[in-house]
């Protein structure tokens, strides 16, 4: 049974940005005609690692613990080396200074860069019935009148990093960021909200099988508000709508608007308003294995 709680104070508008951030793909090929890759681990030490990195995350341990038994332990095996392969090439570019960040063993590194698409990407934006054209909200001040900087975690309007694990429930993780950020500035008080509420409850989206934003928050303004993350806590699979904690409506927001279409000023004074929400692809072998900035 849950204690009572009064309501917290309702976000009065939410000025939501939604920006699409699409990467180069050329951006991500690598020179090794400049740099030759590094030489090949031998095979030993490739297992080695690959039994330490099931260790660290929490796979299993025996072949035949796997579903498919050894012969699927050995695919997992020589997609890792692929992987290894991947990251110890573009480590030694970005000691070379032919990139500003480093890559490493994530819990995706036994992942072909196909089922990491397939298992963890959500975003869903040709999808949407929703898309509005961009709104002129943020086209009031000129450049010259925006801040040099603004840190929102500095400013106690973005809780800790969340993880989706293998859910491509990145949209409700994108959209509850920012309703999180304006609640913060609004009422003073940081409240980690629940994604696994609009997984399971947002019937126009799919789950850990992808949305978009904008219907997470006509949810949350249809139900009248969400529930905190501590109460409806993630699974990191779908699951069904919980009759009761749906009713739980912590934080409310009135609205949610698109900043315009390729106008970065207009982005700049959004993000100087709030944490907005943004959606980034995220699709690349550099982003399934990133690690650190140099």
């Amino acid at each position: 049974m849950r204690p009572p709680r009064s309501p917290a104070p309702a976000a009065a508008l939410l000025a939501l940005a939604v920006a699409l951030a699409l990467a180069s793909a050329a951006a991500a090929r690598h020179t090794y005609a400049t740099v030759p890759p590094p030489a090949e681990r031998a095979d030993e030490e490739v297992r080695r690692m690959y039994a330490a990195w099931k260790s660290e995350h929490g796979r299993p341990r025996g072949n035949c613990d796997l579903a498919g038994g050894e012969e699927e332990d050995r695919l997992r095996l020589e997609v890792f080396r692929d992987n290894l392969r991947y990251i110890d090439a573009h480590n030694a570019e970005a000691d070379a200074g032919l990139h500003s960040f480093r890559l490493g063993l994530t819990p995706f590194a036994d992942l072909t860069v196909e089922e990491y698409r397939g298992r963890v990407l959500g975003f869903r934006g040709r999808r949407s019935a929703a898309r509005r054209a961009g709104s002129t909200r943020y086209l009031r001040r000129r450049r010259d009148q925006l801040p040099d900087d603004v840190d929102w975690r500095q400013l106690g309007a973005v809780t800790e990093v969340k993880n989706q694990e293998q859910c491509g429930g990145c949209w409700a993780f994108s959209a509850v960021a920012a309703m999180e950020g304006i609640n913060s500035i609004v009422t003073g008080n940081l409240i980690s909200l629940s994604e696994q509420e609009v997984i399971d409850c947002d019937s126009q989206d799919g789950g850990c099988n992808g949305g978009i934003m904008q219907n997470a928050f006509q949810f949350v303004i249809n139900n009248g508000g969400i529930d905190t993350e501590a109460d409806y806590p993630f699974t990191g699979t779908d699951g069904t709508c919980d009759a009761n904690r749906v009713n739980e409506k912590v934080v409310t927001i009135d609205n949610f608007v698109d900043v315009a279409t390729n106008n970065e000023t207009a982005l700049q004074e959004a993000v100087a308003s709030q944490p907005v929400s943004v959606a980034i692809d995220a699709a690349g072998r550099a982003f399934q294995h990133y690690h650190s900035v140099k």
